[in-house]
Formats: structure tokens, sequence, C-alpha cells
């Protein structure tokens, strides 16, 4: 039997590889983004609750209204925009299932998509595995700017979707009031659909406001926002999200989220509905993140790593041109069997493989891992 693949340049990830490597080599891992403290004890309490009491059994295929009404009125709190969670809110296994949904629904074989790389490794196979064409604009560093006057000068007839992602896996980057207007300027009059990856909506800092697409009613009648309960409340196992969008564009969502994942997980989903009638649950992330951040780049203030900026997310980039000479797949896999700190290499996020000898750390870890980090990479390497 011959067996042609759908992605044929698609291998196992590289986070997966780079835990692996870590666990083998009893190494710090700050490659993977997961947080490795635990959950709110009263989140805890409260799946228990809802578990207990016999909440086990298929939620609504879209999710339970309670919880779309929450996320509705969270929304509104913080991005003064009016959802009917009725028909724009999806409940999903995640926001990588929301995409590859989104993904799904929308691109039709030969359709474009275009993709700002460095970029999350999901993307680009959930576009090829449905036949379209993602077509990638490579940002630089050290700031990873997007140029819009390049992006305008992108678009061709066959352009359908533009992704963004802000706060940026794995750059740190946000984008601003000027970025959103200058894309909803590209987009206007047009048949292009936006995804907007907020996944880290709430991890971002030094005083800055995360700019959501729905701010811009404009832009939001195009758009699909896909966000994450597992990234904002330390729980990546959970694998929980929602992806938000106009009825006419959740309707087709829907028609493939019914057939992929259907229903999810019924009692985190009455959980999370009860833990975001406090606000504070999520207001207080970025202040959270933003010590971890400062104690990390702390830690690591006396080694010969060049830190770029970071304004989002739980991921700092940092340049080791003055250390090695190495690739930075071969690089990062010396930092973990060698000094004992598990990385990720930048050059994984770009689809031609690009490699600017820069590695990226993950900082939702315990003061004491953080600070073990910075011990062990103070020798001179």
């Amino acid at each position: 039997m011959q067996l042609t693949s759908k992605l044929p340049n698609v291998t196992t990830t590289i986070f997966s590889i780079m835990s692996q490597l870590a666990a083998k080599h009893g190494a710090i891992n700050l490659s993977q983004g997961f947080p490795n403290f635990e959950v709110d004890q009263q989140m805890k309490d409260l799946i228990n609750h809802y578990v207990q009491g016999g909440f086990n059994q298929y939620a609504p295929m879209p999710g339970l209204m309670e919880l779309r009404q929450a996320i509705a009125k969270k929304k509104e709190l913080l991005y003064g925009c009016s959802l009917d969670p009725d028909t724009e809110i999806t409940i999903t296994n995640g926001a990588t299932e929301a995409i590859f949904s989104a993904i799904t629904a929308l691109i039709r074989p030969g359709d474009e998509v275009i993709v700002f790389e460095p970029a999350y490794d999901s993307y680009v196979p959930s576009v090829e595995v449905n036949g379209g064409v993602a077509v990638p604009l490579r940002l630089k560093s050290p700031d990873y700017r997007i140029d819009w006057d390049q992006v305008r000068d992108m678009v061709s007839p066959k352009t359908r979707m533009i992704m963004i992602n802000t706060p940026h896996n794995p750059t740190g980057t946000v984008l601003g009031q000027e970025d959103m207007e200058a894309l909803s300027q590209i987009v206007s009059g047009t048949d292009i659909l936006v995804l907007s990856d907020e996944v880290y909506q709430h991890l971002i800092y030094d005083g800055r406001e995360h700019e959501s697409v729905l701010r811009y009613p404009d832009l939001y009648r195009r758009s699909i926002i896909t966000m994450s309960f597992g990234k904002t409340f330390h729980a990546t196992g959970w694998r929980i999200g929602y992806a938000i969008a106009p009825p006419e564009i959740t309707e087709e969502i829907r028609k493939v989220h019914q057939f992929n994942t259907f229903s999810i997980n019924r009692p985190l989903q009455h959980a999370l509905a009860d833990y975001l009638a406090t606000p504070e649950n999520y207001l207080s992330l970025p202040d959270f993140f933003q010590r971890k951040r400062d104690l990390f780049l702390h830690a690591m203030a006396d080694t010969p790593f060049e830190f770029l900026d970071c304004a989002g997310t739980y991921f700092v980039l940092a340049s080791y041109r003055n250390i090695s000479d190495l690739g930075d797949q071969a690089f990062a896999r010396w930092l973990t069997t060698e000094r004992g700190v598990a990385v990720i290499p930048i050059s994984s996020f770009y689809s031609d493989g690009t490699d600017e000898k820069i590695i990226r750390f993950c900082f939702a870890k315990t003061e004491e891992l953080l600070l073990g980090a910075g011990g062990k990479l103070n020798l001179r390497l």
C-alpha cells in the first residue's frame, strides 16, 4: 500500500523533542511553554464540586451557555464590546483546536494565508493540510515589527486570510493601535478574513494595554479571535479555549467543531463560569508574570546572553552570538545536555529554518527554578 503524506515536511515538534531531552538529562526545562506551579486551589475545588455533583456528561456543542455568558461579560469589561454568547462564542478544545477548526471551515484549496514568522508551529500545517497556501512574511530581530506596506504588497487576489498573534509567541512583541488600524485599512473592502490568536491576552507588561481585535468593530466583522483558559489560568493540560467571531463566521466554524471535538469537558466549563465571576482572577496576571520576567532577567544579568525586549507572553528571547558559532538547534541541545537548561531554538518557528542565533526561554516557572537556571548559566559559557 502506498501512502502519500498530506504533511510530508512535518515531524515531531521541537517542543516535545526538547522536553524529552530535558527529562533525559535532568535539565531545568525552560523550553516548552507550560507553568510548573499549581492552579489556584479555588479553581480545583470548583472543578471537584461539579465532578462530584454529577456534571459529567456531554456539554452542549457550542459550550455551556453559563460560560459563554461569562466570557461575553468579561470581554465587555475589558474591551467595551457587546457579544451575543449564543451566536458569537464557541468553547473549543484549546485555542489550537479553535485555530484549526476556523482554518478548516474557511480556507479552500488554493487560498493564500499570510503568516508572520517566526510563528507558532500549528499555523502553517493547519493551512497546508486543508489545501491552503501559507505565504510567510519574515519578521526581523530585534524588534520583529510588521511592515504593513510589505503586507499590502503581498496581498493578491488569492489572499483569503491574514493571521496575527498578539502578544506574540515566540518573540514577546505586542501589536499596538497603529498596527490594528493599518491591518483594518488593508482588509477593508476585500473578502480577506483575519484570524487573531490572542491566547496571551492577559500576559502584557509595563503598563501596556492589549489591543484585541474586539476593540475595533470594523475589523471584528471579518475576524476570528482565539483565546485560551489553559494559558490564562496556569493549566495547559486542561485543553480548553474558545473562538469568538461574528454569527455568520461562527456558524461555519461550528460545522467543523461539531465533527472535530464536538463537546468540551463539562465540569471544567461550569467551574470556569464561576471563576470568571471574580475579575481579579485574571486582572492580576500582568503583575504576576511581569515579576517573574523581571526576576528571571535579573538572575541572567551576569550571563553573556543578550536579551531582547519582552512586552508580553511568558517567553523571552536571547541572542547567543557572543557565546557560540553553533546553529541554534545544536546550541539548544548543547545548552540542555552540557549546561542543564533546556530552551527552544527560534529557527523552529520559521518555515525556511531562518537561524539568527536566537533562543527562547519560558519564565512561567517557580522562583526557585528561575534562579536555578540563572545559577547554571552564570558560569562563563
